[in-house]
């Protein structure tokens, strides 16, 4: 070891502070810190006062040196040399909590400089209105979040938008930031595919909430894979607004909605305006006449389904509802006598 070269120089087996700071690395002052707090204090001093370290003395500042470097301050090393019950894995906790969020500061601070670069500033005017309105959308008052989410459009990073729209609880903010993301170039699509599969069922359903109400054909085609999607509010959600969108896709999870109760007013009026294309009058004539003979589909069920029915137009549904005033389910009999008589057709 250097030290033992070292120690053949001088006088006994001791080595001067110089040496030990060129060799080791810690800087002369340091060592005179060391020695100050009393941390590493040299065994003996020159006749002309200089500090003069033994290799046991070294070692001790090397074992400094290693627990600094995990992030102990100096109080904390002290504490862990001097105390030979210290156990360390208490500390070794705090350590990993300290970094991790000195990691997620370090990665705020690094996602707020690239939105403010992905906003292109001109001059350090435009920096500091992308800084208020990033500020703004994530203040803790509501009304501030809402009127820094009107203001951001085109002045903030597409991605601060989603991930503002993802982590909003507040509706009216919520719905802000939607319209927000809307009037976008880039909507964010794909960063709001990535919400899609979130292990949050909250963000997925904010995610589709918002991919519902971007008007790209690309929103709709991801709306059409969400169709497929394990989260059954996730599908719900697509297929309403896919129904908005005139797609027949969405006609067997309207017709699922209808039967579950499951936001089953909303999925049957939106089979009747999808009902208003002819070509679709049938098709969903169809598939609510089919669950409506499905044998394990509850009467309850079976009465949502029949008023489903009587909101589709055309002699199909006008047929069906005739075969079904003679069911063995009164109330259902009754619904479709009724719905008939309004239509002014004879069962």
């Amino acid at each position: 070891m250097w030290w033992r070269s070292a120690r053949r120089r001088r006088a006994g087996d001791r080595v001067l502070i110089g040496e030990v700071a060129r060799r080791s690395g810690v800087s002369a002052r340091m060592l005179r810190h060391y020695d100050s707090l009393g941390l590493v204090r040299p065994t003996g001093r020159t006749s002309t006062g200089y500090r003069e370290y033994t290799a046991a003395d070294i070692r001790l500042i090397f074992q400094v040196e290693s627990l600094r470097s995990l992030g102990l301050s100096l109080r904390d090393v002290r504490r862990a040399l001097d105390d030979p019950g210290f156990a360390p894995s208490a500390l070794i906790d705090d350590l990993i909590r300290q970094t991790r969020d000195r990691i997620a500061g370090e990665m705020e601070l690094l996602n707020r400089l690239r939105r403010i670069g992905a906003a292109e500033p001109a001059d350090w005017g435009d920096v500091l209105e992308t800084v208020a309105l990033l500020r703004g959308l994530g203040s803790e008052s509501a009304g501030r979040r809402q009127r820094a989410a009107l203001a951001s459009v085109e002045k903030v990073s597409v991605e601060a938008l989603v991930e503002a729209v993802l982590g909003e609880a507040d509706p009216h903010v919520a719905g802000a930031l939607r319209w927000a993301l809307a009037q976008s170039a880039d909507s964010g699509l794909a960063l709001l595919a990535e919400g899609l599969r979130s292990p949050q069922a909250e963000v997925r359903r904010r995610a589709v909430e918002t991919v519902a109400e971007i008007p790209h054909d690309a929103a709709t085609d991801l709306l059409r894979d969400a169709l497929t999607h394990i989260d059954i509010v996730v599908r719900q959600h697509a297929a309403l607004a896919l129904g908005a969108r005139g797609v027949a896709d969405a006609v067997p999870t309207l017709v699922d909605m209808v039967v579950g109760e499951a936001h089953d007013v909303d999925a049957a009026d939106t089979l009747s305006a999808l009902a208003s294309d002819t070509a679709l009058a049938d098709q969903i004539t169809t598939a609510l006449v089919d669950r409506l003979a499905h044998e394990s589909v509850p009467p309850a069920a079976r009465r949502r389904l029949t008023q489903a029915l009587a909101d589709i137009p055309g002699p199909a549904a006008s047929g069906a509802l005739a075969e079904l005033t003679r069911d063995q389910d009164r109330v259902v009999a009754m619904t479709a006598t009724y719905v008939l008589g309004l239509r002014g057709v004879d069962g």
